[in-house]
């Protein structure tokens, strides 16, 4: 009951946005709950998406989705909180970090600390998952304000529909999306 799926309508925007760059790419779907946003990277073309769930009852949910439609490759199911799956990959003892052209995060609504938190990391000691050009997607609520730079990441978009948005993030280097 605490897993809120992303909207049919606002997984549409986010992939109309995403079109021209998901072909081909390394997909990363954080807090992904019942997989929807990776499974869908997956029907549009993306050829690795990795997906980063804690809660047991969402993984089982993941994993049946994912049988059911026939997916039996091209995707990874990190069982685990999503700070030490960033942690844990990009300290300089352990192995270096697959970078990703996407990463998708949506955090429960009711976790405000997890926004800053991840995306914190992700601007900061965890970039290396970030490749080159890559795009950081936050859905959240339309109401909260996200700040519009978290470390090296800078915010290039806002998209709002009913009561949710999407804020996109790149490095400040980098391209927007």
């Amino acid at each position: 009951m605490s897993t809120r799926p992303t909207s049919d309508r606002l997984r549409e925007t986010l992939f109309n946005v995403l079109a021209p760059r998901i072909s081909g790419a390394a997909f990363l779907d954080l807090y992904a709950g019942s997989g929807a946003v990776g499974i869908e990277a997956i029907s549009r073309g993306a050829t690795q998406v990795t997906f980063v769930e804690r809660a047991p009852d969402a993984v089982r949910i993941l994993r049946g989705n994912l049988e059911r439609l026939g997916i039996t490759s091209g995707f990874r199911i990190r069982a685990g909180s999503v700070k030490i799956f960033l942690q844990s990959r990009s300290s300089k003892s352990g192995p270096k970090p697959e970078p990703y052209d996407a990463i998708f995060l949506d955090p429960p609504y009711d976790a405000d600390q997890e926004y800053a938190s991840t995306l914190g990391l992700l601007g900061g000691s965890a970039a290396a998952y970030l490749a080159f050009g890559a795009v950081v997607i936050a859905e959240h609520r339309r109401k909260q304000a996200l700040d519009d730079q978290y470390g090296g990441l800078k915010r290039t978009r806002l998209l709002e529909q009913g009561d949710a948005a999407l804020s996109f993030y790149a490095m400040a280097a980098a391209s927007p999306a």
